[in-house]
């Protein structure tokens, strides 16, 4: 009697497919899960605006914007909400979430060019650095620069790009470990809170002030005209990481070497993305002062979701630290009302523990 053998070509086959189908799915996956980020993203920022004493409504907000964008008649019983919504809470909302969304992507880019999780604008002493530029520039014009003033700005660019160019050449010169540059951005940080602390020992009494809200970090008296830099820097800065974001995955996985035999221009890549990180953490600093972790926690944040490919990280990096950093303002707000938080303050008491847990694990790992 004959057998026959079934054939075997329709089970590599289909292997082949489902193995072809699988990355599909991953991605179809972390589309969604970023589509569920910026939604969430949108909800909490209105949710936010309406937590206060004021009794203000999701439906207050979503006509206070309706009114903005398209206008209208303003109702005369809704004037009080609306000056509130348009003029207080959504600008400062806006304004949180925008630099923790620019600060969260600074850490992401910074921890992947560099392999170490423990790698942020702070602990490398870029904001730091940028803080006492500001708080230099407010020094020397007495107090009269306001937080949308161009030499703020500029002196913090400045002094966290020198700083940072100072930092990366040390370490490309010297073919510094990753671990020694950690220790050299905690020594800088230390150097820059101690210059900042002899400003203000010097200061009279208003530009103590305005140097101190530097120190705490505050998306206090948010204006439209930070919301719309801040957020023009972080929004626009983006999609050029995003352009890079498979050489960035090269370094972050592979190493320097491998990189360079895929055809990376590692040097150009390492220079160019830290600097443009690097311009992000100084404008947040430069108009909300020194906020320090969520540049750490935010990557980490979004890495546990979504995974470590930075064309995902990335993006969604971007909506973790805003909803962070939104988050810790609400909390700085409300806890202690009618006082106010700095939300930089509200973060250290977040980011802390997570950062102490981060080296303890990276330790017993070794």
């Amino acid at each position: 009697m004959a057998t026959t053998t079934p054939p075997k070509a329709a089970e590599p086959e289909d292997a082949t497919a489902g193995g072809a189908r699988a990355p599909r799915r991953r991605g179809a996956l972390r589309g969604a899960v970023l589509a569920a980020g910026a939604a969430a993203s949108v909800l909490a920022v209105a949710w936010c605006v309406t937590i206060g004493t004021a009794g203000i409504t999701a439906v207050d907000v979503a006509s206070a914007v309706r009114l903005s964008l398209f206008g209208g008649t303003l109702a005369a019983d809704f004037e009080r909400s609306y000056s509130i919504i348009t003029e207080l809470r959504l600008p400062r909302a806006l304004l949180a979430f925008a630099a923790g969304a620019a600060l969260s992507v600074a850490g992401a880019v910074m921890q992947g060019l560099l392999r170490n999780p423990l790698v942020s604008p702070f602990t490398l002493g870029v904001s730091p650095a940028a803080a006492f530029g500001a708080s230099l520039a407010i020094l020397l014009t007495g107090g009269a620069s306001g937080s949308a003033s161009w030499l703020v700005i500029l002196s913090a660019l400045g002094t966290a790009l020198l700083v940072s160019a100072l930092v990366l050449g040390l370490a490309s010169a010297k073919s510094l470990a990753t671990a020694t540059l950690l220790l050299l951005g905690i020594a800088l940080t230390q150097l820059f809170e101690a210059m900042t602390a002899a400003l203000q020992f010097v200061a009279d009494e208003n530009t103590l002030q305005a140097i101190v809200r530097w120190t705490f970090g505050s998306v206090n008296d948010a204006t439209w005209t930070e919301v719309q830099i801040v957020g023009a820097v972080a929004l626009l800065a983006l999609p050029v990481l995003l352009w890079f974001a498979k050489d960035l995955n090269a370094v972050a996985f592979a190493g320097d070497d491998a990189a360079k035999s895929l055809g990376v221009n590692v040097t150009a890549l390492r220079i160019g993305l830290i600097a443009l990180s690097v311009v992000l953490a100084a404008v947040v600093v430069s108009f909300c002062g020194v906020i320090g972790f969520v540049g750490l926690v935010g990557p980490h944040i979004a890495r546990l979701a979504i995974g470590a490919d930075h064309r995902y990280l990335l993006p969604f990096s971007f909506l973790t630290g805003g909803l962070l950093l939104l988050v810790a303002d609400t909390i700085g707000r409300t806890v202690l009302a009618p006082s106010v938080m700095p939300v930089g303050i509200v973060v250290a008491f977040i980011g802390a523990p997570i950062f102490i847990n981060l080296i303890l694990t990276r330790r017993a790992a070794a």
